[in-house]
């Protein structure tokens, strides 16, 4: 059974090249093409599809404005294309909110040796979409966005014997919106924690800034030579993997910009490999949703190494892919609600406080 794709693009040419890459997979078929939300809203009525690509910025009716309603009347596996622009990150992410599963960059239709590779990772995108569990995001309070009204989080005993545990963090598709319930509710004197979120250069920097905005922790893009601090939560950049190095007492974030693992830069593995090297067991492992294996690996050494890891649910994932290979090679110590993720990792950092590094 093929996976029915409903493109939605403004730009004939885009429109163009995604029928040729979507068509062009064994297991799909393009079941429609449409230059406006006005039109896809009937296409969907037609072709009932499996999977919906969606410019963010069209003429006629926004695409966010189009996929609010879709996701509260009809909801179904979006996958958002986007331009690389500061603007074009900001929709995104909000997208993100509103339940689309993933998103790509607009393809750089110029470059010719690089489409193939855009090609394949199209379609991994919708074939993780088509499978993605879809949820309408109800609208979050003030109260809630600020981290209040949920039940009281377990307070880590005196700050500063904490601040040697670090939080490490691995996500993918769906990681944004997951990534930002988990910050959303770390207190202020949490230990240090660094994150990679598959993402391409230019939409971490404006994720960042999102989460900061949302968060009592500080949270930024690693720009790389920061040293690791309580309280504050460092993002891979799109370009860079991002690792732990240890300085003297300190721990300070390092960027690499060698080549892809796993077909991704930043990769998880790197950043769980890095934190099994030299933190041990003062880390604590986090793996999220996403597809693929990326982060397992690197895991299974943090475990190794002496760290304690948790994964998400199946229940709780956009995609049960990431969590699920680091729960299958015996990585993960815990697997949890995302929901009720925060609280446990806090709970256990309180029962195992242990000698602060210099601060």
């Amino acid at each position: 059974m093929k996976i029915k794709v409903l493109i939605v693009d403004d730009s004939a040419l885009i429109r163009s090249v995604m029928r040729e890459i979507i068509g062009s997979q064994p297991d799909m078929e393009v079941v429609g093409v449409a230059p406006d939300p006005i039109i896809a809203r009937e296409l969907i009525k037609q072709t009932n599809p499996d999977v919906l690509t969606l410019d963010v910025e069209m003429p006629r009716m926004d695409g966010l404005d189009f996929l609010e309603k879709l996701m509260r009347l009809r909801p179904m596996p979006v996958v958002m294309v986007s331009s690389l622009t500061e603007r074009g990150s900001e929709i995104t992410l909000r997208a993100l909110e509103l339940g689309a599963i993933d998103f790509v960059t607009k393809p750089k239709i110029s470059i010719q040796s690089g489409m193939q590779e855009y090609a394949d990772m199209i379609a991994d995108k919708i074939r993780a979409a088509a499978k993605a569990r879809v949820r309408a995001r109800p609208a979050r309070s003030a109260e809630q966005a600020a981290g209040g009204g949920s039940e009281a989080l377990p307070q880590i005993r005196n700050p500063l014997t904490s601040s040697e545990k670090l939080i490490i963090i691995g996500a993918s598709t769906g990681g944004t919106e997951a990534i930002k319930e988990f910050l959303i509710r770390m207190p202020s004197d949490c230990p240090g924690i660094l994150i990679t979120q598959h993402m391409p250069e230019g939409f971490t920097r404006s994720f960042a800034q999102r989460l900061n905005n949302l968060c009592k922790i500080s949270v930024v893009e690693s720009a790389g030579n920061e040293r690791v601090l309580p309280g504050h939560a460092y993002i891979a950049p799109g370009h860079s993997h991002l690792k732990l190095v240890r300085s003297g007492a300190n721990y300070m974030t390092q960027l690499d910009q060698g080549p892809p693992v796993n077909r991704h830069r930043p990769s998880v593995d790197v950043l769980f490999q890095s934190a099994a090297t030299c933190a041990g067991k003062n880390a604590v492992g986090v793996i999220l949703t996403g597809m693929g294996k990326d982060g397992a690996q690197g895991m299974l050494e943090m475990r190794n190494a002496g760290a304690y890891n948790f994964a998400q649910d199946e229940a709780s994932c956009v995609v049960f892919g990431m969590p699920r290979e680091a729960i299958a090679v015996g990585a993960a110590h815990e697997v949890l609600a995302l929901q009720a993720m925060p609280g446990r990792v806090l709970a256990w950092l309180a029962e195992h406080g242990s000698r602060a590094l210099r601060v």
